[in-house]
């Protein structure tokens, strides 16, 4: 943790709430949010049926553990991730189910895996997160993630994948995609900003939301590399295959099966 301090999970807090609020700041950025999700399951089922053993990788609040276990109720989930503040919302979120378990790590740590109490896992999934990493650790990452994965398992990852061989379709889309985000917060929707501004104001989540900026400050300065690049690093970390299972005009999710 580089000396910085963790904050243990407080009570007293409407933990389902913040929960809740995070889920509708995200959904600002991404309508079709929920549809990805979906998809993504549809996928752990289709490859490991209804009783996975799963890692939500860069969890956060413990949006995919949210659904992953009303889906599947005889699902396991490690959470694994770095931030205090949504660290904190998905500990009191889950605070005592049993199939639920979080990790604070590092994913830039060699030795992040370390921490985790199983070596090999049905399912790896992450969403909306891993677009803070450099292509070079995230190429890294993606061996190490290579190794969690168990035969005839899944790693999927949900993001920003920008093809720069598209710029007028990029440029269209996202002016589109601003002008709906611009009414939606004009109707009183929450942005990445505005939400943290909250967190910051919360006497429970004031000290890990100051945590969390000195860990991370204001935000990602990492890549958003393409579909393409994203299939072809995944082979050569030993997946088998790999290539999108659903995309909208500005994400997409690929699946690399073990």
């Amino acid at each position: 943790m580089g000396g910085i301090r963790v904050t243990e999970t407080a009570t007293g807090a409407d933990w389902r709430a913040w929960q809740e609020s995070w889920d509708r700041q995200q959904e600002w950025y991404m309508p079709d949010r929920e549809e990805r999700f979906r998809v993504m399951l549809d996928m752990v089922e289709a490859f490991t049926g209804p009783e996975p053993r799963v890692l939500d990788l860069a969890c956060g609040t413990g949006s995919i553990t949210d659904r992953l276990l009303r889906r599947f109720p005889k699902a396991t989930s490690t959470g694994v991730d770095l931030d205090p503040a949504l660290l904190a919302i998905a500990r009191g979120t889950f605070d005592g189910d049993e199939r639920v378990t979080f990790v604070t790590a590092d994913l830039k740590d060699p030795g992040w895996t370390a921490k985790l109490p199983h070596d090999t896992y049905d399912a790896v999934l992450t969403a909306t997160a891993l677009h803070w990493l450099h292509s070079e650790p995230l190429a890294a990452l993606y061996g190490q993630i290579g190794g969690l994965v168990g035969e005839g398992g899944v790693f999927m990852n949900a993001d920003h994948m920008i093809d720069t061989d598209t710029p007028r379709i990029n440029a269209a889309e996202r002016a589109h995609r601003h002008t709906a985000m611009d009414r939606a917060k004009a109707a009183g929707a929450l942005d990445w900003a505005a939400w943290w501004a909250r967190a910051a104001e919360d006497p429970v989540l004031a000290g890990p939301t100051a945590e969390r900026f000195a860990i991370y400050g204001e935000h990602a300065d990492g890549d958003m590399p393409s579909v393409a690049w994203h299939a072809a690093t995944l082979r050569a970390s030993g997946f088998a295959e790999a290539r999108p299972v659903w995309a909208s005009p500005s994400d997409s999710l690929v699946l690399a099966v073990k």
